[in-house]
C-alpha cells in the first residue's frame, strides 16, 4: 500500500467513528430518550445526523439546515433549507427565522430534540433588530480574515443574534430539549459548538439534556485503534493544533523532525490570516503547504491534513496531502498570496472527499518511516 493511500484509509477511519448517523445512533441506542415532537436538525453534518433521526423516530416533523451540496440523502419528509458557510447568505437568514419560529410554536407538553454540528453559525442566523445580511456578512468576513479563533468569532456572533447563545430556546415552551452535539471546537463546550445554538441558559423552566455524541478526541481514538491494527508504532496522538497555521507548522514540523519512526497524529483547528485579496485554499491546504516547506528533504516522511467536514474554507477540497519533497521555492509566492490550493493542485497534492457527514475539526496524520 502506497503511504499516500495508507494516510487517506487512516483518515477515513477517524471519519467513519464520528459520522453524524453513527455518533446518533450510538448515542441513542446507549441512552435512549422520549420520541420528539419535532426534529431540528443544524450544521454540515445535519443531513446524516437527521437521517439516523428519522430511522429511529419515523415521521417526527423534521427541519434540516445545511450547507450547499449537503442535503443528499435527507429524509424524505424532513423540510431542508442549504445555505452558504462560511459567509451567511439570504438562505441563511431564511433559516434562522424558520427555526426561531417553529421552536416558539412548540406546544406546552412537546419534545424537541435539537441536533447540532458545526457550521450552523453561518448557517442559520436570526440578526437583532437593525442588523441586515450586508452588515453580518461583512462583519463575518472581517473575522474570518483576522485570524480569530473560534471563541471569539461565536462571541462576537452572540451579541448580533437572537438564536445563538441560549437565546434560541428561551422561546420554547414545551416539556423537555435533547440537545445531540458533534463538537468542532476546543474543549468541546456546547455554549461554542454552533455558536450555543443548541444550548439553554441556567434556570430555564423545561428539562434540557444536552450531550457530545462526536469530537476530535473520538475521531482520533478510530484513527490510533486502525494504526495499531496495522501495527504500526503510533508516536503521537496530540490535540494542539490551536494557533496561527505558520505556527503549527513549525511545531508540527519539529516534532516530525526529532521523533521517532512511526505514525504521528494531530488534531484541533488552527487559524489563518488572510490579506486584502486571498487567493484560493483554506486553512487546511495553507498548513500542508507550510510543513511541506518546513520539512522539505525529509525524503522519509508524508503527510495528511484534511478537515474533517470534507471541506477547507470556500473550496471543494478537504485540504492536502504532501511530502518532504512536495516543497519548491515558487510555494512561498503562493503562501503570500493565499493561494496554496491551486500549487497543491498543480502537483496532485489536494485530497478531495467530498461532504462526509461530520465536522469535528480538522487531522494532521503524517507516517515517518
Amino acid at each position: 500500500m502506497q503511504q499516500d493511500d495508507l494516510l487517506q484509509r487512516l483518515f477515513q477511519a477517524g471519519v467513519r467513528a464520528v459520522r453524524g448517523d453513527v455518533s446518533v445512533t450510538q448515542s441513542l441506542e446507549e441512552t435512549p430518550c422520549p420520541a420528539p415532537d419535532q426534529i431540528i436538525a443544524v450544521g454540515k453534518a445535519a443531513t446524516a445526523m437527521a437521517r439516523a433521526a428519522a430511522l429511529l423516530f419515523g415521521d417526527a416533523p423534521m427541519l434540516i439546515v445545511t450547507k450547499y451540496q449537503h442535503a443528499d440523502g435527507a429524509p424524505g419528509h424532513a423540510e431542508v433549507i442549504e445555505a452558504a458557510h462560511p459567509v451567511l447568505d439570504e438562505n441563511s437568514l431564511r433559516a434562522g427565522r424558520r427555526i426561531r419560529e417553529t421552536v416558539a410554536a412548540m406546544a406546552p407538553d412537546s419534545h424537541l430534540l435539537m441536533l447540532v454540528s458545526g457550521g450552523a453559525s453561518a448557517l442559520a442566523e436570526d440578526p437583532v433588530d437593525g442588523l441586515d445580511l450586508a452588515g453580518l456578512s461583512a462583519r463575518a468576513r472581517d473575522m474570518l480574515a483576522s485570524g480569530a479563533d473560534i471563541h471569539a468569532m461565536n462571541a462576537a456572533r452572540k451579541k448580533l443574534s437572537r438564536i445563538k447563545g441560549g437565546a434560541l430556546l428561551d422561546s420554547f415552551r414545551g416539556a423537555r430539549v435533547t440537545t445531540l452535539a458533534i463538537s468542532d471546537v476546543e474543549g468541546d463546550a456546547l455554549s461554542v459548538i454552533g455558536s450555543g445554538i443548541g444550548d439553554a441558559r441556567e434556570g430555564v423552566p423545561f428539562e434540557f439534556a444536552p450531550r457530545i455524541v462526536a469530537s476530535n478526541a473520538i475521531a482520533r481514538a478510530a484513527v490510533a485503534a486502525e494504526v495499531a491494527r496495522l501495527n504500526i508504532p503510533l508516536i503521537t496522538n496530540d490535540e494542539t493544533l490551536y494557533d496561527d497555521v505558520n505556527t503549527v507548522a513549525k511545531q508540527v514540523a519539529a516534532r516530525l523532525r526529532d521523533g521517532a519512526p512511526g505514525l504521528h497524529l494531530f488534531g484541533g483547528e488552527p487559524t489563518v490570516v488572510l490579506p486584502e485579496t486571498p487567493g484560493e485554499g483554506g486553512r487546511n491546504q495553507a498548513l500542508g503547504l507550510l510543513i511541506a516547506r518546513e520539512t522539505a528533504g525529509m525524503g522519509d516522511l508524508q503527510v495528511l491534513v484534511a478537515g474533517t467536514d470534507g471541506t477547507d474554507g470556500p473550496t471543494d477540497a478537504a485540504g492536502a496531502v504532501v511530502s518532504g519533497r512536495t516543497w519548491d521555492a515558487s510555494g512561498q509566492q503562493a503562501l503570500d498570496r493565499a493561494d496554496a490550493g491551486p500549487w497543491l493542485a498543480e502537483r496532485d497534492a489536494l485530497l478531495k472527499t467530498g461532504p462526509t457527514g461530520t465536522n469535528v475539526m480538522d487531522l494532521v496524520i503524517a507516517l515517518k518511516r
